[in-house]
Order: structure tokens, then sequence, then C-alpha cells
């Protein structure tokens, strides 16, 4: 064991919720009510019905490759593809992680992967005890910060950021108006089950149940929710759409359609990975259009990403199938392109240009930032992202002097004798990846090695040590996953959580 009494002690004091502080509190309280009231300065002259709605569009576990305007060519995903064909695609922008928890605290709050207290799908309570972490209910988040902007704010799939017996900790707690989100796991008091295949309304106030007998897929559903939203919103105010759909994830469960493919003669669970691309894209398509029909989508920024790399070998899919990262190598929970180098979109009616490509380089806490000044409020302090707003316009943009990544593998389903934790670096075209604080350093050209197949750390051994200065510095250290990671060399046997 590598963690010391103290350092335990700490975190299963915070885990009892005692290590909580006033100071700590205040800070983010003030934090939200800067930006609101600067907002508020900001935009005191502009009509609130005049700025822009915004639609967030986020895939579960979908590939770089896994898109037709990404260079798939057999999964037809024809809305996606025109979504691009009308708007901006980027070459070069980056998943928050390599995994759905971490991944999503950085977009929801605007902090990298090495500055958010969760890097990955577990933390470490100590006494050999790996459980799902959660943003703590004061965590300022993108949907506070849209609210408090005076949008009317709705959020619609997978949170995975939340504390099963504390719903101020779920969507409907961090500023999401109108909050509809999956729970599957037990609370922890009363041990209360929540039944699988139920999306719950604003915290656990109301469920809506999932009969695959009546929809192609799960995202149906969830799109029909969004529907609800849309046609009850107030037509005086702009609106925040959030879809975190479950597509393509190995686990979203069964699809009605048994056809689409079948003519293929694919593995069945293949087809069916096809299967869940196709009809995502389909709900996106559905989605879009009802905008259109509402006169909404003239005045909406659409923004589409994935929350990491494609899965691999869950359940038997293979990612090299369908080619799902082109020629990045890794995939889900890699610190390789393949795990974090994910397909985005852009849209926004005579705002971008059509059908142009970026290769900015850019990430999922620079949506928070880039959200804020499309709302015309100031950005918040606490974010270390970069507005990409003016890529999207075609103006003159800043970059980001590096971005880095740490992921903590969960514990509870694996050994972990390097204690599975990873960090990597891209800065302009280098990228440095490293699998264990003790191992060495890999360093790639991505102008030269796409693929990060020739290890060449070697002959630059000043820009080596720089990759390990900012591994070791530009970090803060996180309650549930210390620096290094947990060594163990047993096979946990508490799988009751799923990642």
């Amino acid at each position: 064991m590598i963690l010391n009494k103290s350092y335990t002690d700490s975190y299963l004091i915070m885990n009892r919720k005692l290590h909580n502080t006033i100071i700590s509190h205040m800070i983010i309280l003030l934090s939200a009510l800067l930006v609101i009231i600067t907002g508020s300065c900001n935009n005191q002259n502009i009509s609130i019905s005049n700025r822009p709605n915004i639609v967030l569009l986020l895939a579960d576990d979908l590939g770089y490759g896994e898109l037709g305007s990404y260079g798939q060519k057999i999964v037809t995903t024809p809305e996606l593809d025109k979504l691009a064909s009308d708007g901006m695609r980027f070459t070069d922008f980056y998943a928050g992680n390599a995994v759905c928890s971490p991944s999503r605290a950085v977009l929801l709050t605007g902090k990298s992967a090495s500055r958010t207290t969760i890097r990955g799908n577990a933390g470490y309570f100590g006494d050999e005890r790996w459980q799902g972490a959660w943003l703590d209910k004061n965590e300022f988040t993108l949907g506070e910060m849209m609210k408090g902007a005076g949008y009317q704010t709705a959020f619609i799939g997978k949170w995975h950021l939340d504390n099963p017996d504390d719903v101020e900790t779920w969507a409907h707690g961090h500023g999401f108006d109108y909050a509809v989100q999956e729970q599957w796991k037990a609370r922890f008091d009363t041990k209360r089950e929540f039944p699988p295949n139920r999306l719950w309304i604003n915290g656990d106030q109301e469920y809506v149940p999932y009969n695959y007998r009546e929809y192609d897929c799960k995202d149906a559903l969830r799109t029909d929710m969004a529907f609800k939203f849309l046609d009850k919103k107030d037509n005086g105010k702009p609106f925040f759409l959030f879809m975190s759909y479950r597509a393509p994830h190995s686990f979203e469960g069964p699809i009605r359609d048994t056809l689409l493919y079948v003519d293929q003669g694919w593995p069945e669970i293949e087809r069916v990975h096809a299967a869940k691309i196709t009809l995502l894209d389909k709900q996106i398509g559905r989605l879009l259009r009802k905008l259109d029909e509402m006169g909404d989508l003239d005045n909406t920024l659409v923004i589409f990403t994935s929350d990491n790399g494609p899965h691999g070998a869950a359940g038997g899919h293979d990612f090299e199938f369908f080619n799902s990262n082109g020629d990045l190598k890794g995939f889900k929970r890699d610190l390789y392109e393949g795990g974090v180098r994910v397909p985005m979109i852009a849209f926004w009616k005579n705002k971008i240009s059509k059908g142009v490509s970026t290769n900015h380089i850019s990430a999922f806490q620079d949506i928070m930032p880039t959200l804020a000044e499309v709302a015309g409020i100031n950005i918040p302090t606490h974010t270390n992202g970069l507005s990409f707003l003016p890529t999207l316009l075609n103006k003159e943009q800043d970059k980001h002097e590096f971005l880095n990544w740490e992921l903590q593998l969960s514990g509870w389903f694996q050994t972990l004798p390097d204690g599975g934790f990873r960090q990597s670096c891209r800065m302009d075209n280098w990228k440095a990846v490293r699998y264990g604080v003790n191992s060495e350093i890999e360093l790639f050209n991505l102008n030269q090695d796409i693929s990060e197949s020739n290890n060449i750390a070697s002959q630059h051994p000043e820009l080596t040590e720089r990759m390990i200065k900012i591994f070791e510095s530009s970090r803060i250290d996180a309650p549930f996953f210390p620096y290094g990671g947990v060594i163990q060399n047993y096979k946990s046997q508490d799988k009751h959580l799923k990642e």
C-alpha cells in the first residue's frame, strides 16, 4: 500500500463529509455570484431574447473515426455528416479524459483533467475500497453558469457525476432547471435500488420507464424528453440544452431494430454497435429538425462531440472492426490519441462558415469559456480553459501552451501493479505519454507519427524533461485519486458499479 495512515485518514474524513470548510464554500459561492453579476452587467444593453440558444450534444464512447465526416466508410451517419458540411469540423479536439466520469467533470467544471476532483470512474477511499466519486454539490458547473446568464437550462441523459444518496449532486442540483437522467446505483444509506431502464426527472421526484419495444433505442426516449422541454420553454428567453446521449456505449441496453445492417453478415455484437451509432445519428437529426420547425435553429449554436475514445472489448466488441479510431493509437482508458482525441462539430447559421475544418488544438475545458463568451458574460475565473469562439468566427485565436491529462484506472475489477496511474501531454505537435510515475516517458511527433508508433524521447532529452515537469507541477492533488495511483496485485470482487 502506498498510502500512509494520515493520507488515508484524511480521505475517510472527507468521505464522511467532515472536511468541507467554510472558506472553500464561500470561495465557490462568491465565484458563482461574480459570474452572475458580471454577466448581467455585460448584457444590460442586450435583449435577453436575442442571445443565441446553445445545444450541446454528447455521444458516449464514440471514436474519432466513427463518423463519415471523420473517415468512416461502413457505418452511416448522414445527419452528423450534414452538420459537418454545414458547419465546422475540428481535427484536433480532445475529451476531458479517457473515461466517462472524469471526462464529464472537465466538461462541466471547465477545469482540465489534472485539476478536477475526479480523475477516474472510481476513487480509492482507503481499506482496499474503491467507489465512484462525485462532484461536490458546491462545485460551480456549466449549468449554473448558463442559468446565471439568464438561460433556461436542461440536461437529458447520462450524468455519471453524482452521489446516489444526495440528489443535490445530480444534474438538477447543478443548475439545470429541467433535468432528466438515469440512476443505476444504490443509495448508500438506505441501500435503495433505483430500478434500471428509467429516467429520473429533477432529482428523484419522478421517473419515466423505458420500454425498448416502444423505441428504436433508449436515446429515442431521451430525444422525446427534449421535445417536452422545447415545447414548454419560454420563447422570451434563450435556452441551453445539454443532450448527454448513451450510444454507442456498451451498456446502452437493448435496441428494437434487429434488421439494421443485418445484410452485412457481421457478428451480432458488431451489427448492434453500428446500429447504435446510426440510430444516434437519427435522433440527432430528429432534434435538429424539431429546432428548425420551431424557428429556433437559425439562432442556435450546436456543438457535437464524444466523452472519450471508443470502448474496446466489452461484451466482445472489437474497436478495430470498423476502424473506429482511424490511424490513432489506443481506445477508451488510453491516454494515447485514440483514448482522448474525439470528433467535434460546430454549427451556427450565418456565423460559422460552411464545410470548413480547423486544426486548432482544443479540449473539453474550453467549452465553458466558449459558452460564456457566446452568452456575453465574463469567463469564470476558476476555469483554465481557453475560449475557441474566435476560431468559430474565423478570428485570431489564442492557443494553449499545452494540454495535459491525468487518469486513475478503477481498481475494483483489475490488478494495478503500477498503480493504474496514467499521464499524457500535448504541446504543439509533440505528445508525451507516461503509464506509471516510475516508467519512462514516451515522446511522439504527431506531425510525422499520428499513430504514436515511434518513441523518440531519447532524441529530445530537453523536451522530455520539460514534459516531466508538466506532469509533476501542472496539477493539483485530488482526494481519492493519489498521485501515482494505488498499487495492488489482487483482483477486487466489488463489481456492483459499472464503468
